[in-house]
């Protein structure tokens, strides 16, 4: 395979990934309710922050879309694609996880600072391994439910990511190979890294927990 193909190939799928990911539906469904969820709440456009201002619908569906932008792109762009240019499924899938999540974590609609990407990686991430998202998503239930902190929930997901991925890698179980192994792993650091604000917070005891989160009404600044 000749470098410059793969490359070029590479960086057409994560180009295409990323615009998709640069879609910010949080911000969107924020407007549509006649708001900038950037300055309410945590002044964050991920599905946490919508379900605290705009409440439970509307942060459920800021979620599903966003895991939606997550996975589609790897399914249909990186594999498709990937089989049939010169990087091959396997690597085609790594570039469009890359794409979608860098896309939302720093969207070119909004001057690159978007989300913080849990719920656009772990839809990705379903496009390449399976258990392992499942796995987080047990994990950030059951978190969830014994701290009520959104963020602690979301750093234990990401940390079972990539020890699952290992784990299948390792013992040859399901289909886990060694870059989608790489990728958790630095998607993983990338998350903990976005919440490094809520890290500081919870060591310091002022993290909000979940049911202390009211719903801000339209057109009034959080408080």
């Amino acid at each position: 395979m000749e470098p410059y193909k793969f490359w070029s190939s590479g960086f057409c799928i994560f180009l295409m990934c990323y615009l998709i990911g640069g879609i910010p539906f949080g911000y969107l469904i924020g407007k549509f309710n006649g708001l900038d969820i950037r300055r309410h709440g945590s002044h964050n456009i991920g599905a946490t922050n919508v379900r605290r201002v705009l409440g439970g619908d509307w942060g459920t569906i800021c979620f599903a879309l966003d895991f939606l932008k997550g996975l589609i792109p790897v399914v249909y762009i990186g594999a498709a694609l990937g089989a049939e240019w010169y990087v091959g499924f396997e690597w085609g899938e790594i570039f469009a996880v890359v794409g979608t999540v860098l896309g939302h974590i720093f969207p070119w609609t909004l001057k690159f600072r978007g989300g913080k990407g849990v719920a656009t990686s772990l839809g990705a991430v379903l496009g390449v391994a399976f258990w392992p998202v499942l796995w987080c998503a047990v994990v950030w239930y059951l978190t969830f439910l014994k701290t009520r902190i959104v963020a602690m929930a979301s750093i234990a997901a990401a940390v079972t990511m990539p020890l699952v991925g290992l784990v299948m890698y390792f013992f040859r179980l399901g289909r886990i190979h060694g870059p989608a192994v790489i990728l958790m792993l630095i998607l993983s650091g990338l998350i903990i890294y976005r919440h490094k604000d809520n890290i500081l917070r919870m060591r310091e005891g002022r993290e909000n927990t979940f049911h202390k989160q009211h719903r801000v009404s339209r057109g009034t600044p959080a408080r």
